[in-house]
């Protein structure tokens, strides 16, 4: 018996439609993958020193952003506290106190409290708080 002129290709035609099909569904069914920021602590203000705290302000932080502080480690360092630490300056013993000079910090979803563990210079204002969203 004869085939009908064209079946094979038919049969083609319909797994390839199937496959492109699949494929659009994977690709609108994944996330977008947004691009993180890097953000210089301070950058207006010279980075990260005193009366720093107003430079986050009207900035808008997302989670997998990044926090870039640059500082002389000769006399600062960057301590990652909790609120209560922030407001009081006050930092706790096992605080993650960062002293590199070029700190880099990947931001959770939250926020985040920073401050400099020097005497005086929380209190004059070299201390940030982030949310990142």
């Amino acid at each position: 018996m004869a085939r009908g002129r064209g079946s094979a290709s038919g049969g083609a035609l319909a797994a390839a439609l199937l496959i492109i099909v699949g494929l659009l569904v994977v690709a609108t069914s994944a996330p977008l993958a947004e691009a993180s920021a890097s953000h210089i602590v301070g950058d207006a203000y010279g980075g990260w020193k005193f009366n720093v705290d107003r430079w986050a302000k009207g900035r808008t932080f997302r989670a997998g952003d990044q926090l870039v502080f640059n500082y002389n480690r000769a006399v600062h360092d960057v301590a990652v506290v909790d609120a209560a630490a922030y407001r009081s300056c006050v930092v706790p013993r096992g605080a993650r106190v960062l002293r590199s000079g070029r700190d880099k910090v990947r931001l959770g979803r939250g926020t985040h409290y920073f401050v400099c563990t020097v005497p005086g210079h929380c209190q004059a204002g070299m201390k940030i708080a982030v949310r990142a969203v």
